[in-house]
């Protein structure tokens, strides 16, 4: 991960030295004026906006003033006009980085940058690199109960339901919830029925389950028995997958698991991280199994580390795909210009290893929620194999980051963390150079997310249903899934879509980018 820092000195990791900008009083105007001024400490919130922004606009070697290097980091930096980073109009770094943000436009005047942000904990670098919650950055730093909740609908009125939960989580190691739990009371108060994005009783189990130590959930399960769970927030060593099994279809074995984040598969020591250790479990388990077919369900998956999405295209890709590309970086044109100066990467290759399952499809589950990383991975395959999406149409996000962490010193040389800055630095094109899905990647076949069906009713599942009659027919059908409910009597209760938003980092890093760049 790359370092910069600041104070009244500013210092690298690398060890050059500057002094800090004097702040102009009469700052204001977007015209930058920070002229050097030795003895002059700025505030650390200051020292956070001057670094952020000459590190976006400016460059990243010696903290961003080095007058002879121009490699400003953010995509976008030529959209973005000169701008004091000091000036009083902006109350903190998050406004000044939410102006920034602001300039980049498509050719229709579409705003480009969804994305960028701040992380003032260091918590997300924790649960994607190392693979230790918590979830995001609404999460209590005591950790969190590592499951998301929903309203659904059956029509006439709605529910509150688990999407699911992390088998290493609180809600699932103290609670037993898990996707088709039915919340009916949260700490004894029954008033938790859906009054909108922004009612009253959406904001009280937002703010229960999403940001408090401790709650006690009254449940329903799936077969209709009640019980009373009390939780407790802690932290975790996270398990993306959330469920797995192999599924007969027309003597087809089909391999199916569901995907709910991209943790690294190795942590900032190097070490495999749990991440890994699920991933090969499962996947020896698929080849023992003999697996024909594969469906990754992705519909609540935000992305993560790009090494993830990598391990996974490696196993799942066919081996007509060894040592090609498996995706191309794309950097703004002064980065480009100088790739072998800064140590970033033009591309990413498959191993010699790619090909072990020798599959003949693989099906994306995919929604508004699968983002970034997991649009990388079945973006990355399409070129190499038969690719079918299901389910409705993505986030939108090719462009990821390379985090920045910047601290200021004290005059003892004490480090004070600031921020970690996620602003946008890298675009990605597979290998026949498709990319570009701000509007994000339609699915090749609809189907709708009832979650109060459990994860393997395939049954009652739109998505598998449909998956199995392309197995079976050739093509999708939107009929199996509704006709199978109909003679059950069963009710399928659709999501609520954003009723209640997720905590979850939505994006990719590259921490290795981070690491080799110099």
């Amino acid at each position: 991960m790359s370092k910069l820092s600041t104070a009244a000195v500013i210092i690298i990791a690398s060890g050059f030295l500057f002094t800090a900008c004097k702040k102009d009083k009469s700052s204001g105007s977007e015209k930058a004026n920070t002229s050097a001024s030795s003895g002059t400490a700025l505030s650390s919130e200051d020292s956070l906006k001057y670094l952020m922004y000459h590190t976006m606009q400016t460059t990243y070697v010696k903290g961003g003033r080095d007058k002879s290097t121009s490699l400003p980091t953010y995509y976008w930096y030529s959209q973005v006009p000169s701008i004091d980073p000091l000036s009083s109009s902006y109350a903190n770094a998050d406004v000044l980085l939410a102006r920034m943000a602001s300039y980049p436009k498509d050719a229709s005047g579409n705003s480009l940058d969804r994305y960028s942000f701040l992380d003032r904990t260091g918590a997300l670098s924790s649960a994607l690199q190392d693979g230790i919650s918590e979830f995001g950055q609404k999460i209590s730093a005591t950790g969190d109960y590592g499951m998301e909740v929903s309203y659904a609908s059956d029509g006439t009125k709605t529910y509150l339901y688990v999407l699911y939960a992390d088998k290493n989580a609180p809600a699932y190691t103290q609670g037993g919830l898990t996707r088709g739990d039915e919340i009916t009371a949260i700490n004894g108060d029954t008033n938790i029925a859906y009054d909108g994005a922004n009612g009253t009783n959406t904001a009280k189990v937002i703010n229960a389950i999403y940001s408090s130590t401790s709650v006690t959930l009254k449940v329903t399960k799936a077969n209709g028995t009640s019980q009373t769970v009390t939780l407790n927030a802690a932290s975790y060593n996270i398990n993306p997958v959330l469920f797995d099994t192999v599924f007969t279809v027309n003597s087809q074995k089909v391999g199916y698991f569901v995907f709910y984040t991209f943790p690294s598969t190795y942590n900032s020591s190097g070490v495999a991280t749990t991440t890994k250790t699920v991933l090969d479990a499962l996947f020896t388990k698929f080849q023992s199994q003999g697996i024909n077919n594969l469906i990754v369900d992705l519909r609540y998956n935000g992305g993560g580390s790009v090494t993830t999405a990598e391990y996974l295209d490696s196993v799942i890709a066919p081996a007509t795909a060894q040592k090609k590309v498996m995706y191309y970086y794309k950097y703004n044109d002064k980065l480009t210009a100088n790739l072998n100066n800064t140590g970033l990467a033009s591309s990413v290759l498959f191993p010699s290893t790619t090909g072990g399952l020798g599959l003949n499809n693989v099906f994306f589950i995919t929604s508004k929620s699968t983002a970034s990383a997991s649009e990388l991975t079945l973006n990355n395959l399409k070129p190499y194999m038969n690719v079918k999406t299901v389910g409705d149409t993505t986030y939108g996000k090719p462009v990821g980051f390379i985090t920045f962490t910047i601290s200021n010193y004290d005059s003892t040389g004490k480090e004070n963390y600031l921020a970690d800055l996620y602003a946008i630095n890298f675009a990605t094109e597979n290998a026949n150079h498709v990319g570009a899905y701000y509007s994000g990647i339609a699915p090749d076949q609809a189907a709708s997310d009832y979650i109060n069906v459990p994860w393997g009713y395939a049954d009652h599942d739109d998505h598998l249903s449909q998956i199995f009659s392309y197995l079976k027919n050739g093509a999708f059908s939107r009929t199996a899934a509704s006709a199978r409910v109909a003679t059950t009597g069963n009710t399928l209760r659709s999501a609520v879509k954003a009723s209640i938003a997720s905590p979850k980092f939505n994006g990719m890093v590259d921490f290795r980018l981070g690491k080799k760049v110099r």
